[in-house]
């Protein structure tokens, strides 16, 4: 309890010698000048955030604004009179769908930024109801975007974002799109009406690929997991929701028809929701608490619980287990009194620059790496960050020698934040990003509609490494024995120049690899012999077209049945049909990537719709490595792994280089983690079943 008292304590005096008191720059300002100029910075910001889903600065920064704007307002209760007003609940509603009004207003709620403001929200309570033991759940604070999901007589009706709080976009096709939401409702009696209230965010392994194949694509990344999900709904595709791996999660309820339909607490209400089909926030997830103590103790449980979820949190919110208490103790203006969102500050860490690195990917972009003085953060070690593209790094003007700030962008990928300044030094001067390919020397090109800066020459052996390396990788062709290693020797070599080398290569051809190269060079032309039958759609993820993923290759493959159909698609008059199509169809029209698949199949490849004869009936995940982590909806550990050896497979307790897939439940940790560094595939419950049920 010391140790929890002094963190929040710390946090707390950061957060009050930071930003509460008066800036140097403030003094002598008028008081309304200053109090309207805050309005209209956080103003911005709630447009950035709510309207765009493109933030300016982090989620504790503004609020740290807010609090700022807070004491300003307490100081000078005049001039904040006279100044114009701030809109309370940021309003979502983006312009681009119909706006519905929510049955039960939507509230956001009350902060809490140190154990002496819980304290106080529980002082408050236990006066207003008149007794002290009061018994509440603690659960985590998603970071995503907030939804309100209507079902009638048991059916999914409409979907609304929180909007203004009195009404929100109208996004039930997108809803419609996300795994895990139902159409119907089972489970029993449900209500002839009920608005079931909870959060639209994207899971960590989610936001690392969706990240991954943007910046590949010289598209602009998501600065976190929620403006990923926010930005997802604004797509006019609703399919594009679930190709971003959107999910939700529903932990609370607005109106209901008949309201005897309910359960009588918030604990009982989460078993109600699983029951109904709901994806909802599990019992491990959550801490019952009764008193005050308890509550501390929870929140920190909480605190300590999210380093290991596979979502991004960024609080734990805190309600008043019983809704007949809920009910007496009522809402203010903006907010329930009964809950309450302890925020937990993020971890940060200051290091300094020692050089910038400009990194070239398998389609050219040329990416800016900040090389930095190894530091310790949330667990890790951290001595390399992606500064995204030449943009993001002059708009926050980093420099070599700068020490900078360091945070996990959704407590997953390390993320320079900002400068301090203070300690530039006299020396650093801005960077000055490549006019030439830093490998090849190539000319640098720039695409009016991308932010990214490419190297112009398709040859590049940077980039050619990085195809390969994504073409050989285990979540595409899997190639045992290609590694990045072989692959730098073999392009430095000259011995592969485009991809259908691969399937040239002779016995000689492998001397380069120096010993034992007989017999690893022997091993190697087995495996590349073997993936020439590999699946139609390990080949279409290999060819890394912007927008195919493992998923879409599937969906691709069943629909086209063959790399020659695929190919000839580029050429129908039929509409493009959706972003994934009009995508492929771009990448065959260019003469060179139609010459690479004739190669291919020149040389042998062969995959088609159906599996060989030699494999027919055999399971998908037959002779393949499974790591388990977190817990999974329905199955335990042990039921997943009988399941996974019964059809073939092989279970392994640590992530490596070989794992083929990790499957991740709810509280996953350092091996989600490790499987998003290596590149290996992640899957849910829900895709492991579809692996498991295919041949």
């Amino acid at each position: 309890m010391k140790r929890f008292a002094a963190r929040w304590l710390v946090v707390v005096g950061i957060m009050l010698a930071a930003l509460v008191p008066v800036d140097a720059a403030e003094v002598g300002t008028d008081p309304r000048e200053l109090i309207a100029a805050h309005r209209r910075e956080i103003t911005r910001h709630d447009e950035a955030y709510h309207r765009n889903a493109a933030p300016e600065i982090s989620d504790h920064d503004y609020d740290q604004l807010k609090r700022r704007l807070t004491a300003l307002e307490r100081e000078h209760p005049d001039a904040a009179k006279a100044a114009p007003p701030l809109r309370e609940i940021g309003d979502d509603r983006s312009g681009l769908f119909a706006t519905v009004r929510h049955r039960e207003r939507m509230m956001s709620l009350e902060k809490a930024y140190s154990e002496p403001e819980l304290r106080a929200f529980h002082a408050r309570l236990a006066k207003l109801l008149g007794r002290g033991d009061l018994a509440y759940v603690v659960e985590p604070k998603f970071d995503g975007l907030a939804v309100s999901v209507t079902y009638e007589k048991g059916k999914l009706v409409r979907a609304l974002t929180r909007g203004n709080g009195t009404e929100g976009d109208d996004v039930t096709a997108h809803l419609r799109a996300i795994a895990g939401v139902p159409a119907e409702l089972r489970g029993g009696e449900v209500p002839a009406l009920i608005e079931v209230r909870g959060e639209l965010y994207v899971p960590f392994a989610e936001f690392a690929r969706v990240n991954a194949e943007r910046e590949a694509a010289g598209e602009a990344v998501a600065a976190n997991p929620r403006a990923l999900a926010a930005g997802s709904l604004r797509q006019l595709d609703p399919a594009e929701v679930g190709r971003r791996g959107v999910r939700a999660v529903f932990y609370g309820v607005g109106a209901c028809e008949p309201i005897a339909a309910l359960p009588a607490t918030q604990r009982e209400l989460r078993g109600w929701l699983h029951a109904r089909g709901l994806p909802a926030i599990a019992d491990a997830q959550a801490w019952p608490a009764r008193g005050v103590e308890e509550l501390i103790r929870a929140v920190e449980s909480c605190r300590v619980a999210r380093d290991g979820f596979a979502f991004p949190t960024d609080g734990a919110v805190v309600k008043l287990d019983a809704f007949a208490l809920q009910r007496e103790a009522g809402a203010g203006e903006s907010s329930p009194r009964w809950a309450i969102a302890g925020k937990f500050a993020p971890e940060r860490a200051e290091t300094q620059v020692r050089a910038i690195t400009v990194q070239v990917g398998r389609t050219g972009v040329l990416t800016p790496v900040a090389e930095l003085a190894p530091v310790r953060l949330a667990g890790s070690t951290i001595a390399r960050a992606t500064l995204h593209n030449r943009a993001e790094l002059m708009r926050k003007d980093i420099r070599v020698g700068d020490t900078v700030y360091l945070e996990k962008a959704g407590d997953v990928i390390p993320a320079v934040v900002g400068v301090n300044r203070a300690r530039r030094l006299a020396e650093a001067v801005p960077f000055a990003f490549p006019t030439a390919c830093p490998e090849c020397r190539g000319p640098v090109v720039e695409r009016a509609e991308e932010v990214a800066v490419r190297c112009g020459n398709s040859d590049c052996p940077a980039q050619l490494r990085r195809r390969l390396e994504h073409f050989a990788s285990k979540g595409c062709v899997d190639i045992a024995g290609l590694g990045p290693a072989t692959i730098d020797l073999l392009v430095a070599k000259g011995v592969l120049r485009e991809l259908p080398d691969l399937f040239r290569l002779r016995r000689e051809d492998l001397a380069v690899l120096g010993r034992n190269a007989a017999k690893s060079g022997d091993q190697l032309l087995a495996a590349i012999a073997a993936s020439k039958g590999a699946e139609l759609w390990r080949f279409i993820a290999g060819f890394g077209i912007p927008q195919v993923g493992a998923v879409t290759a599937r969906e691709l493959a069943r629909r086209h049945g063959s790399l020659e159909a695929l190919v000839a698609s580029a050429n129908e008059a039929s509409p493009p049909g959706d972003g994934a199509e009009r995508a492929v169809r771009a990448f065959f029209a260019e003469p060179r990537n139609r010459a690479m698949v004739a190669a291919l199949i020149g040389a042998g490849v062969g995959p088609g719709p159906e599996p060989r004869a030699a494999d027919a009936g055999k399971p998908a995940v037959a002779g393949k490595i499974f790591v388990l982590t977190g817990t999974l909806p329905t199955l335990t550990r042990a039921q997943a792994a009988a399941q996974i050896e019964a059809a073939g497979g092989k279970v392994a307790t640590s992530v490596s280089r070989a794992t083929h897939y990790v499957v991740a439940g709810s509280e996953a940790g350092a091996k989600l983690a490790q499987a998003t560094a290596l590149g290996v595939p992640v899957l849910d419950e829900a895709g492991l079943r579809r692996m498991l049920a295919e041949r």
